[in-house]
C-alpha cells in the first residue's frame, strides 16, 4: 500500500477515496501515450524474453513436460490439497481486520478483488471498487472498511519483506549461501525498517499524528493543485482519529491478524514445497529451509510492477534460485511453472466466479452500518 492509499483510507469516505486513487493512477497511465506504450512494450518484452528465450535455455520445454507428465497421482492429490489449503486461508485476515465478516464472504471478496485486479481493464481500481461494493451489500462500509484495507495491507507488506530476512538467517545457519537471496533480503530489511519506524512514529502520539497529518494534507493539496485536482478530504484530525482506531484494532485483534496473515502466506509456501517434491526434488538436494528462501525471493519479485504479479521476474528468479540450491534444470523449471500455475489460474477462475455472483448472499444479521465517527481522540 502506497502512502497515497493510506492517506485515502483516512478520509470520511475511504471507499470513494481509495477507488479514486486507483482510478487516478489508471488514468495517468492512459493519458501518457508514449509512457503507456513503453510500459506495455516492456511488459511484453520481459514476459516473452523469459518464456521464449531464458527458460528454454535453462531447460528444454519437452524435457520439462516429461517431468510434469511423470507426476504421480498421490502427488497430484497433494498439490490439489495444498491449493485448497491456500485458498482456505484467504478470509481470516479480513475477518481479523473487519469484525463481523463471515468466512464465506471474506473468501469471496478476496478472490473477486484479486482476480479483477489482475485481469480487468483499470486493474486495482476495479478490484477495489468491487470489494467495497460487495462489503457494502453485506453491511460493511465507511471508516471500518478503510481501516481494514490499510491494516491488512501493512501487515501483508511487513510479512513479505520480513520473510527474506528470516530465510537468509536460516540458510546461513545451515552453512549455505545465495547472493541473490541475500541481496533481496538486504533491500527488504531496509524497506521493512522504514515501514516499521514510520508506522510506529505515526502511532506514538495524537499530537504528532495531527501535526504530521496537517503538513501532509497541505503538501498533498499543493501537489494536486498543480494538476488542477480536487483537494484531499482528510487532515491532521483524520490522522489522529485514524491513530486511535488503529491502536484499538491492533490491541484487540493483533494476534488473530498476525496469525491469519502468516497462515495465508505460509500456505503459498506449501504449494511451492509440494511442487518441488512432486517433480522429484528430494530433501537432500533442496532442504525445507532452502525452499523457503527461494519462496521468499519469489514473493518479493511478485511486487515488481513492470508485469502483472511479477510474471517473468518470478519465474526466472525462482528457477535460478532452485538450480543454485541443487535442483536439476528441468526439475526447477517444472516446479516453478506448476507453482505459478496453481497460485494464479485457479485464483483468477474462482475470483471471476465470485465477482459474477457477489450479489448472492444477504446482509449478515446483526451487522450495523459501520459508517461511524470513530473513537474520541485525545492528545496522549
Amino acid at each position: 500500500m502506497t502512502p497515497t492509499e493510506i492517506q485515502a483510507g483516512l478520509s470520511d469516505d475511504p471507499e470513494d477515496e481509495l477507488v479514486r486513487v486507483k482510478l487516478d493512477e489508471a488514468e495517468k497511465r492512459q493519458r501518457t501515450g508514449w509512457g503507456r506504450i513503453i510500459g506495455i512494450a516492456v511488459s511484453i518484452a520481459v514476459i516473452a524474453g523469459v518464456f521464449v528465450f531464458a527458460l528454454p535455455k535453462v531447460a528444454d520445454y519437452r524435457e520439462v513436460w516429461g517431468v510434469v507428465k511423470g507426476l504421480s497421482w498421490p502427488w497430484i492429490v497433494a498439490l490439489v490439497a495444498a491449493l485448497c489449503l491456500d485458498i482456505g486461508t484467504y478470509a481470516p485476515p479480513w475477518m481479523a481486520a473487519l469484525p463481523g465478516l463471515s468466512y464465506l464472504h471474506g473468501t469471496r471478496v478476496t478472490l473477486a478483488s484479486t482476480a479483477l485486479s489482475a485481469v480487468a481493464p483499470g486493474g486495482p481500481a476495479v478490484g477495489m471498487a468491487t470489494s467495497f461494493g460487495m462489503l457494502k451489500a453485506w453491511g460493511f462500509e465507511g471508516r471500518s472498511v478503510g481501516l481494514a484495507v490499510t491494516v491488512t495491507s501493512v501487515w501483508n507488506q511487513l510479512l513479505i519483506l520480513g520473510v527474506p530476512i528470516i530465510a537468509v538467517a536460516g540458510v546461513v545457519a545451515g552453512g549455505g549461501r545465495n547472493r541473490l537471496v541475500e541481496l533481496v533480503a538486504l533491500i527488504a530489511l531496509a524497506v521493512f525498517a522504514v515501514i516499521v519506524i514510520g508506522f510506529s512514529v505515526g502511532l506514538s502520539s495524537a499530537r504528532l499524528a495531527r501535526r504530521l497529518g496537517d503538513r501532509a494534507a497541505r503538501a498533498a493539496n499543493w501537489f494536486k493543485d498543480l494538476f488542477h485536482k480536487a483537494p484531499v478530504t482528510w487532515n491532521g484530525e483524520a490522522f489522529a482519529r485514524f491513530r486511535v482506531e488503529v491502536i484499538e484494532l491492533i490491541r484487540r485483534r493483533w494476534a488473530f491478524l498476525t496469525f491469519a496473515t502468516l497462515a495465508n502466506h505460509l500456505t503459498v509456501f506449501l504449494v511451492l514445497l509440494a511442487s518441488l517434491r512432486a517433480v522429484g526434488v528430494p530433501r537432500g538436494h533442496i532442504t525445507i529451509v532452502e525452499a523457503f528462501a527461494c519462496w521468499a525471493l519469489a514473493r518479493v519479485l511478485e511486487q515488481i510492477p513492470l508485469t502483472p504479479g511479477g510474471v517473468g521476474f518470478v519465474e526466472l528468479g525462482l528457477t535460478g534460485a532452485l538450480v543454485a540450491f541443487g535442483a536439476t534444470n528441468a526439475e526447477a523449471v517444472a516446479a516453478t511453472l506448476i507453482y505459478r500455475f496453481l497460485t494464479i489460474v485457479p485464483m483468477i477462475v474462482l475470483g471471476l466466479l465470485a465477482a459474477a455472483t457477489w450479489k448472492v448472499g444477504q446482509r449478515p444479521a446483526g451487522v450495523a452500518d459501520r459508517t461511524t465517527a470513530g473513537p474520541e481522540v485525545s492528545d496522549e
